[in-house]
């Protein structure tokens, strides 16, 4: 295999063949191996099965009855948490990529596949197999584009590896869990993060560029829970946008590709552990999902600082609003634009009394949930019957969307 890190012999970045001509693809790898039609078994865009996947993940199924399941799929417990001290130059804290080198460390794994940043691009994502707990450090951060991580499962078998950990998003852990149980590994351990919408890594510059006179200077992005995004640069100086400031009507309606926007798992519910930000008012999300999860915790002993998660204010409006946004869109992005003076007073104002902590969580998933069913509705309605989980439908039901017919799978299709 070609590599283009080769004065790191622990760490693995491979030229992959070419990606396999797909519809609603989000290039999670699976096309790019020897096996391409696996694709058929994996995409979590073709016919995902939910709760099969989920007893076989979990040992069950979410409950819609139990907690926040409806929303956040199967989980033994959600905690805020946080890294003590946080890791230099880590997204958040750093709670992933240490729980990754902790597996190193500590001989439970062979190898993490992960992703970090290009040599020629520090946004655009690398797949890299990391063999030693120090080179954790090379895939902080957060990167845009499609990522081919799963194509890095043969190298990894073909190296000897028996007990890996796999760092990726949702699309990416649905199609590894799929076909888990015929790669052959003695164990794997899944971290799973949310993610926030995908784009290509062009368009992410794009971005960029609408954000600063310097974008080429911006080292670090992050979309917060308290309604803002903040920016880092490269000498040190920082700044925070609201959301309603940013400028999201400049772009162009086909910015987030369809399967992002119909995305039906932000919350990565098949990880044995998912990290994320979403209800965490400043700190990190953890989603502890299953013992596997449970042994990923204790390898961080008294480096993490976990508290009780918090909820405040009400969902509903923000998402009804959003509803009617994205229909006005008429597929494109919903549409923001508003006068400056009224921008900067809900700019304001959502921070201090819009919903909060697990009901900022709640509402996002409500508003996923809203999006794939219009989106796919609009673009791709004969594939709403196989894509489309029950669980969005019981998200979007309170805001008066509901299956039309040959929209939903019926009992006996299964």
């Amino acid at each position: 295999m070609d590599t283009s890190r080769p004065t790191n012999p622990h760490i693995t970045t491979v030229d992959f063949a070419p990606a396999a001509p797909r519809s609603l693809c989000t290039d999670c790898g699976i096309s790019r191996t020897s096996d391409p039609k696996a694709c058929g078994r994996a995409c979590q865009f073709i016919q995902p099965d939910y709760p099969k996947l989920e007893r076989q993940v979990h040992g069950r199924a979410r409950d819609a009855a139990k907690g926040d399941e409806l929303f956040f799929g199967p989980y033994r417990r959600m905690v805020q948490a946080e890294l003590v001290p946080s890791s230099p130059g880590a997204q958040w804290t750093g709670i992933t990529t240490r729980i990754g080198a902790r597996l190193l460390e500590t001989g439970a794994v062979d190898a993490v596949l992960a992703v970090g940043p290009h040599p020629d691009d520090r946004w655009r994502p690398l797949p890299m197999l990391v063999t030693r707990a120090e080179d954790m450090a090379e895939v902080r951060g957060m990167r845009m584009g499609y990522a081919p991580l799963l194509a890095l499962l043969e190298p990894a078998r073909a190296a000897g590896h028996r007990r890996i950990a796999v760092v990726g998003i949702a699309c990416q852990i649905h199609a590894l869990r799929a076909l888990e149980a015929e790669l052959g590994f003695e164990r794997i351990y899944v971290i799973g993060t949310p993610c926030s919408d995908n784009t290509t890594t062009e368009n992410f510059h794009t971005f960029l560029g609408l954000l600063s006179d310097r974008p080429e200077t911006i080292s670090y992005l992050e979309f917060r829970a308290d309604y803002h995004v903040e920016l880092r640069f490269d000498d040190g100086a920082t700044r925070e946008i609201p959301f309603l400031q940013l400028p999201i009507s400049d772009l162009p309606g086909d910015f987030f590709p369809l399967t992002c926007r119909t995305c039906v798992d932000y919350t990565n519910v098949l990880a044995d552990i998912t990290v994320g930000y979403m209800a965490g008012r400043g700190k990190q999300w953890l989603l502890v999902r299953n013992e596997r999860g449970e042994e990923l915790v204790r390898l961080l002993g008294d480096e993490l600082r976990t508290a009780k998660l918090t909820s405040a204010g009400k969902r509903a409006g923000p998402v009804k609003g959003f509803l009617t946004n994205t229909e006005l869109a008429a597929g494109g992005l919903p549409l923001r634009r508003m006068p400056k003076m009224l921008r900067k007073v809900f700019g304001w104002l959502m921070p201090r009394v819009g919903p909060r902590g697990t009901e900022f969580a709640r509402a996002r998933l409500e508003m996923k949930a809203v999006e794939t069913v219009l989106h796919l509705r609009r673009a791709a309605r004969p594939k709403m019957k196989t894509m489309i989980p029950d669980h969005v439908w019981a998200l979007v039901k309170p805001y008066g969307i509901e299956p039309e017919p040959g929209e939903r799978r019926e009992q006996s299709d299964t």
